[in-house]
This record gives C-alpha cells, structure tokens and sequence, in this order.
C-alpha cells in the first residue's frame, strides 16, 4: 500500500520510474561523480554531429539538418545540470531531432561550469555561442531560436534578457523547459513536496549559490529582473511535480504582463526532467511535439503560415 500511495500523484505513464527516481541529486560530495559521466559523455562524437571550439573558447556540438541550405532557422540549445555538472553531449539525441524535426541547424553549447566559473562566465559562453550561430551561412539571423532544460532554461531566459539589452543579436523565440528561474524558491517554506524528483531544495540551493558567487542576484537572477518587456516569444513547460513549478508559472505571469506572447504547457503530475527519465513515454512524446509545433511556427519564413 505504501509504494501506491508514493505515486498515487504522478501521470499514469510516470509512476514506474517515479518510484525508482532520487529526490535530490547534486551535491558537493555527488557532484565528482557526475563530473566524471560527464567527461565520458564527451570522449566521443557520432558522426553526424560536428565538435567545434569557437574564436571565444567556448566549445560547440553542431547538429545540422538534411540538405540544409542557406537561410534556414536555427536553435541554440543550452543544457541542463543545476548550473553545476552536464554537458552538451548529453542533449545529442534531442538536439538531433529538432534538427530533423525543423529542418534547422541546432548548436549545443559547451558553457563553462561553477562554481569554478560563476556569473557571468557561463552566460557569456552562451552569448558567444548564439552571435556565432546568427553569422553562419546556413543560417538566417532574423530566424534564430534560443532553448534549453532546467538551469539550460534559465540560461536561456537571462540570455534573451542579454540579448535585449545588448542589441547586437535578434532572437526570434525563447523555448525554456522547465527552468530554473529564481533563486529565492530555493528558501521558500512548504515549496519542496514529496513527489519531486530529481531536484529538490537542498540542490537548487547548492546550484544556486555555485552559480551567484558573490554577483548581485538582483542582476543575475532572471526572474529578478524588473522589466521584461521586449523580450522574444516563450514557451514554458513544466509539471506540477516539479520543484520549479511555480516559479516557471509566475514568470510566465510577469512576461504575459510585459506584452511578451507566451505560451504554457502544464503537465499533471510530472516531475522534474521526466522527458529525459522517460522519452519514450506518451507524455514525454507529446511535450517535445508541442514544442516542435511552437518553435515551428515561430521560425517560419514570413508569410509561410
């Protein structure tokens, strides 16, 4: 009776690897192990993705579409890892079907990890990333999206804040996937429940602290920033068993208040990364169509829908 009770709350195609999922993760005494998955990960490239380090330093893993031409859309992708451990290898097989899938040219990058490299470093590894991508040949400027998953979603959101602020490079669409938004719900009381998984409290505030450093989280932090006007298109998706459940719905507030056009996927009873625990899932299947189907009709030519 117990194990049912446990994932009683979870979506029906979530409540096996429910019970066999960690709540926390990261933390400093796990954080060499991962570390180390992670430089194995990266010993090998398949032969369809191309490994670059740019003019910057910052590596890049590229996954180009079949046949692609000049002026296609692209999309920059940042991985997740709590700000603290991951790599762009472990996104390969996602980043290779929203190549497929959109017929895009998807850059990975290889942002720089803390605590060893804190605020501003890796945002900057990303806004390094995304001015290359616009410049490629391939590529059409004015077509260029920016994504990513947990703390690879917050990067993404600070970096279309960059983005704006810097007026050098256009970002078409921000796909942010359960991001980790806002550093103050590491501390909040009553937020970390029992059906999350994967992340909890206890590493986001480890996460948190690694990535902050001694900078100012009023400017670091995304969901600190006060005017988020003139920002690109978003889409947020999250599960309601996800520590970042309701921060990701209050920014979604905040930047449908600013005039941004925002678009929210909430799925019941999902945790956190559980498209990445369980891909083949149902429900993992349609969350990433519904990203494909917004990001489609945001790289569009003009005119084409």
């Amino acid at each position: 009776m117990s194990s049912v009770g446990v994932v009683a709350d979870f979506h029906p195609d979530l409540t096996r690897s429910a019970r066999l999922l960690p709540r926390s993760s990261i933390s400093p005494v796990s954080l060499p192990v991962y570390r180390l998955i992670g430089r194995l990960m990266d010993r090998r490239a398949p032969s369809d993705v191309e490994v670059l380090r740019l003019t910057s330093g910052v590596r890049v893993r590229l996954h180009r579409a079949a046949g692609d031409t000049a002026n296609g859309p692209a999309l920059l992708w940042i991985h997740g890892g709590g700000y603290v451990i991951g790599s762009a290898a472990q996104d390969d097989a996602i980043c290779r079907r929203f190549a497929r899938e959109l017929g895009a040219t998807v850059a990975a990058v290889d942002y720089r990890l803390a605590p060893e490299y804190p605020y501003p470093i890796p945002l900057e590894d990303c806004y390094a990333a995304l001015a290359w991508l616009s410049q490629l040949p391939a590529v059409d400027g004015a077509r260029v999206a920016i994504g990513g998953a947990s703390a690879g979603g917050g990067l993404a959101a600070a970096l279309a804040l960059l983005a704006r602020d810097r007026g050098e490079v256009s970002v078409a669409a921000q796909l942010l996937v359960y991001p980790m938004l806002d550093d103050r719900a590491a501390s909040h009381e009553g937020i970390d429940g029992r059906h999350h998984r994967l992340w909890s409290q206890t590493s986001n505030v480890y996460g948190w602290s690694s990535y902050l450093g001694d900078a100012d989280p009023n400017v670091a932090v995304p969901a600190r920033n006060p005017d988020l006007g003139g920002l690109p298109p978003a889409w947020i998706g999250v599960g309601t068993n996800d520590l970042f459940h309701r921060e990701d719905l209050a920014y979604a507030e905040r930047l449908t208040a600013a005039g941004v056009p925002c678009e929210v996927d909430v799925v019941e009873g999902a945790y956190h990364g559980f498209d990445g625990v369980a891909p083949k899932a149902p429900v993992s299947r349609a969350f990433f169509a519904g990203q494909v189907d917004w990001l489609r009709r945001h790289l569009a030519r003009p005119g084409t829908i």
